[in-house]
């Protein structure tokens, strides 16, 4: 089978397409014929082993898995002998941030994993797309106790994690400020936003007069220190990066026994947890996938340096699929 490899942690330059052996599913996995992958953030950090805490989970000197991925949606196209939950013939959608070798034409999974099936009237780009930002979405969502009208800001609402994370908040029917790039103005607006700033002609830190319940900084850009003013009295700063001098991960600590505004930073956990969640979400239509550009695997390094350049807009594909329309 055709697989994308390193052997080295590194940038795009060590990727290349491998020819391997197609997997054996043991007993209680799935051989999946896969069909759409994403490169997403996290993809990239395993590729690079930075920050280097990815590292304890990926190993600290190589990369455990030769063959990259954390998602994927494909067909069911073999099962292992004590399989009860799937069949040959499912179409299926999963993801593990901690890798899943995916990237490739095959690829086995437990079926106790993180994977679920993918709704009737959802494509496999569409499921493929809502998995690693959702997840991380979901992460942010459910580390604070939201009520309706509580306002919001989403900061990097153009991402995978912050589209993910507007349209969460939306259909809990919450208030909700977004800021992205001038680009994108008429798909935050589709999204349900309520008021939206454009980073790229305006600083949100300094004009905005609102005051929010909680700020979900998607792409890690601002701190709390520049957000802390729009915050209400007991108001919540959540960030998807560490922050500056890694901050993000002691502010918790020292925020937390002090009265008024405080940081927690979402390590995210249960997978399979947000895949259902979003899975919910999308059988109602109260979530869409947003979906950037197509690769093919050939040009997967061009891929990788895209996602790297910050500019994606929700999701990049990967069409492992020569059968599959990337545009139907």
């Amino acid at each position: 089978m055709k697989a994308i490899t390193r052997n080295q942690y590194g940038d795009s330059k060590v990727l290349q397409i491998s020819k391997l052996e197609k997997p054996v599913p043991s007993s209680k996995e799935l051989l999946i014929s896969v069909h759409f992958t994403t490169v997403n953030r996290t993809d990239c950090g395993i590729l690079t082993g930075k920050p280097f805490a990815i590292r304890f989970f990926t190993d600290l000197l190589k990369p455990t898995s030769k063959v990259t991925g954390t998602d994927f949606a494909g067909e069911v196209v073999g099962i292992g002998q004590n399989v009860k939950n799937f069949k040959v013939g499912d179409r299926v959608w999963g993801l593990n941030d901690e890798g899943l070798a995916s990237q490739a034409e095959f690829m086995t999974i437990n079926e106790n994993k993180a994977i679920c099936l993918i709704p009737e009237n959802i494509s496999y780009q569409e499921a493929v797309a809502s998995a690693e930002g959702a997840h991380y979405a979901y992460n942010f969502v459910n580390k604070v106790h939201l009520e309706k009208g509580n306002k919001v800001l989403v900061n990097g609402a153009t991402g995978a994690i912050g589209s993910a994370a507007l349209q969460i908040l939306k259909s809990q029917g919450l208030y909700v400020t977004a800021v992205g790039n001038g680009k994108n103005i008429d798909l935050l607006k589709s999204l349900g936003a309520d008021k939206i700033y454009n980073f790229e002609k305006e600083d949100f830190t300094e004009i905005d007069k609102e005051k929010y319940d909680f700020i979900f900084d998607a792409v890690g850009k601002s701190s709390f220190g520049k957000c802390k003013k729009l915050l209400v009295e007991n108001g919540i700063y959540i960030s998807s990066e560490l922050g500056p001098n890694a901050e993000n991960l002691y502010l918790p600590l020292i925020t937390k026994f002090k009265n008024g505004k405080r940081v927690i930073f979402p390590f995210p956990q249960n997978c399979k947890r947000s895949l259902l969640f979003i899975k919910q979400l999308m059988e109602k239509g109260k979530f869409k996938a947003i979906i950037d550009r197509y690769y093919q695997p050939g040009e997967i390094k061009e891929a990788y340096n895209y996602v790297m350049s910050g500019q994606k807009t929700g999701n990049v594909l990967i069409n492992f699929s020569s059968d599959q329309n990337p545009l139907s």
